[in-house]
């Protein structure tokens, strides 16, 4: 289990949103990237050195530090969609190999280098996303496969770089995967009580689902 590429994006126009850029065109660095806390969400600020959100009311911020994608995903898409999807593609600062991203646990840790990065929450496709790839229906399509890939939070701050071994070094006490979650907050509403205890899920997102399920317990 390890990463194939650390990717930075590039600024590009988003005419998806009503925003002047987007930072979903990441490309692969060379050498070490160093990874820390960005802070609360608002600033734009990510975890890796050199890379940023401009859409930073749904992007950045601590709970969204880093985002990883598995290789083994992107090669089915691939297939599926018969076109080439290179590394960082899909907005990806982390290119993943051997590992199942989204049967990780919320809240699992991995070390990666001399990170220590935390499982936080799926990634909800959005219209840049859409628009980035250019292909009809996208996120319909997305959303139905299950596969999003897991945000990450910096636990300690430190360097990664390509090549790097991913080490689970802990795992929690429930079967909530990045998978299921995502379930959860797309296709099937049913599980949202699930989300509303685990700690390592975003505060804000466990407070708006609570404030869902008292207004419709049978979501």
């Amino acid at each position: 289990m390890n990463i194939q590429s650390v990717n930075i994006g590039r600024s590009r126009p988003n005419p998806w949103k009503r925003l002047p850029a987007t930072g979903i065109d990441k490309r692969p660095v060379r050498g070490p990237v160093a990874v820390a806390a960005p802070g609360p969400k608002g600033t734009g600020a990510v975890g890796l050195a050199g890379d940023r959100a401009y859409d930073v009311k749904h992007h950045g911020g601590d709970d969204q530090a880093v985002y990883a994608y598995a290789r083994e995903d992107l090669d089915r898409w691939q297939r599926e969609l018969g076109r080439p999807l290179p590394d960082g593609c899909f907005g990806e600062n982390l290119t993943t190999v051997g590992i199942d991203v989204n049967s990780a646990l919320i809240g699992e840790r991995w070390r990666i280098g001399s990170a220590l990065l935390e499982v936080s929450c799926p990634r909800i496709p959005c219209a840049t996303f859409a628009g980035w790839l250019q292909q009809a229906g996208w996120t319909r399509r997305f959303t139905a496969a299950a596969v999003p890939g897991p945000y990450l939070r910096v636990v300690e701050p430190g360097e990664v770089c390509a090549g790097d071994a991913v080490h689970v070094v802990a795992r929690p006490d429930h079967e909530v995967t990045v998978a299921r979650s995502f379930r959860a907050l797309t296709t099937e509403p049913g599980l949202l009580p699930l989300l509303v205890d685990l700690p390592a899920f975003p505060a804000v997102e466990r407070a708006a689902i609570r404030r869902r399920l008292d207004r419709w317990p049978d979501c």
